[in-house]
C-alpha cells in the first residue's frame, strides 16, 4: 500500500499491549490511529502509551467516526461476534483475537453471516512462534520422515496458591476464575491450533478434564488423546495445578519420526536423526515475535489478496477439536453461586 494501513483496535485489556506492540512492529506499513474501550481510563493509558491520536468509549462511536482501513479485535470473548458483526457493516477487514466465538455454533453461524463479505482473520499467534515455524519446516521438508507420535506437556503451579496465598495464573489474568470452560477453551485452544499447523488435520479420541483449584468454575487440568489423518497417536497432557512447578507456562513437545525426532523444551529445539540441529531462543522476544507475525501476515495478506493462514474456516477446526474435548470429558463446571 502506498500509505500506512489505518487500523482501529477495539479492547484495551491485558493482551492489546501485545497486540500493539506487534502493530508498532510494522513501522509505516500500519498505524494503529483509534482505540475504543468502554473504560476511558484504559484507552488512554494504552493511547498514551503508544501514541494513539483517538480515543472512543465504544467501537460504535470509533466506527461511525469513519477513516479506518481495518480493525483489530482485542475484546473479552463474549463481544466478539458482536463486534465482527459491527465491523463488517462497515465492511472492514477483520483481525480478530481468538476465540472467534465463544462456542463452536456461534463461530458457525457468524462465519456463514460474514465471510464472503469481508476480509477476516482469526489472530492465533501461538503457531507463529519462531520455534513452531521451524519445527513445521522441518516437517515438510521430510527431515524426520513419516510421523509416528506425538506428545504435548504444559505443566505450570498457576492454580496452586503461592507463598502468600495469591493464584499467580489468575493474578496474571483475573477473568480465567469466571470462564466454565477455561484450560482447553482458553488456553490449550493454542496447542490444539498448533498441532494442527504442524501434523494435520486431527480427530478427538478420548478427553479427562479435571478441576482441582476451588476458585475456578472451570477445569485447570486436562488429558487429551487424538490421532492424526494417517492414524498416529498424539497426547495432550495439561495442569494449571502441579505443586512444585514454574508458574509460567512453558510446553514440552515431542514428534517422534520414522527417521527422527524433534524436540521442544521451552525455548530449546532440536532435531536428531540422519542430521542434528539445536537452537535456542530468547522467551520473551519469540512470546513477543508471535505477536508481530501474526499482524504482520494479516497486513501482507490484504496487500497481497493472500489466504489468511489463520482463515476463519480454519479456524473452526480448532473449535470443533475444542468442542470435542468437553463432549467426551462430560467435564461439569463448578456453581459457586450454589456453593
Amino acid at each position: 500500500m502506498a500509505r500506512p494501513l489505518k487500523v482501529g483496535l477495539i479492547g484495551a485489556g491485558w493482551v492489546t499491549q501485545h497486540h500493539l506492540k506487534g502493530w508498532q512492529a510494522l513501522g509505516d506499513a500500519a498505524k494503529v490511529v483509534a482505540i475504543a474501550d468502554p473504560s476511558h481510563e484504559r484507552a488512554a493509558k494504552r493511547a498514551a502509551a503508544f501514541g494513539i491520536p483517538a480515543i472512543f468509549d465504544s467501537a460504535e462511536a470509533m466506527l461511525a467516526a469513519g477513516g479506518l482501513d481495518a480493525v483489530d479485535i482485542a475484546a473479552p470473548r463474549a463481544a466478539h461476534v458482536a463486534l465482527a458483526r459491527l465491523a463488517a457493516g462497515y465492511g472492514l477487514p477483520i483481525l480478530c483475537q481468538k476465540p472467534l466465538a465463544p462456542s463452536l455454533s456461534e463461530a458457525e453461524r457468524l462465519v456463514a453471516d460474514i465471510g464472503g463479505r469481508v476480509r477476516l482473520m482469526v489472530h492465533e499467534n501461538w503457531r507463529f512462534r519462531a520455534y513452531y515455524r521451524q519445527a513445521a519446516e522441518w516437517l515438510r521438508a521430510g527431515r524426520i520422515g513419516a510421523v509416528k507420535a506425538a506428545a504435548l506437556t504444559l505443566v505450570t503451579s498457576g492454580t496452586v496458591p503461592d507463598a502468600q496465598g495469591r493464584l499467580p495464573a489468575l493474578e496474571r489474568q483475573p477473568f480465567m476464575a469466571g470462564e466454565t470452560r477455561m484450560l482447553v477453551a482458553e488456553v490449550l485452544i493454542h496447542h490444539l491450533d498448533t498441532l494442527r499447523m504442524l501434523l494435520g488435520p486431527l480427530k478427538v479420541e478420548a478427553a479427562a478434564l479435571s478441576r482441582t483449584c476451588p476458585a475456578l468454575r472451570g477445569e485447570d487440568g486436562a488429558v487429551i488423546q487424538l490421532s492424526t489423518a494417517s492414524g498416529a497417536g498424539v497426547s495432550v497432557f495439561a495442569s494449571f495445578a502441579a505443586h512444585g512447578a514454574p508458574a509460567q507456562q512453558q510446553d514440552q513437545l515431542t514428534i517422534l519420526g520414522e527417521t527422527g525426532t524433534i524436540r521442544l523444551s521451552g525455548a530449546e529445539l532440536s532435531l536428531s536423526g540422519a542430521t542434528t540441529q539445536h537452537l535456542t531462543y530468547d522467551p520473551e522476544a519469540t512470546y513477543l515475535g508471535s505477536y508481530a507475525a501474526t499482524i504482520a501476515h494479516f497486513v501482507d495478506c490484504l496487500a497481497t489478496g493472500a489466504p489468511f493462514e489463520t482463515a476463519p474456516e480454519d479456524n473452526l477446526q480448532t473449535l470443533r477439536l475444542v468442542e470435542d474435548c468437553y463432549r467426551l470429558s462430560s467435564f461439569k463446571t463448578c456453581d459457586r453461586s450454589a456453593a
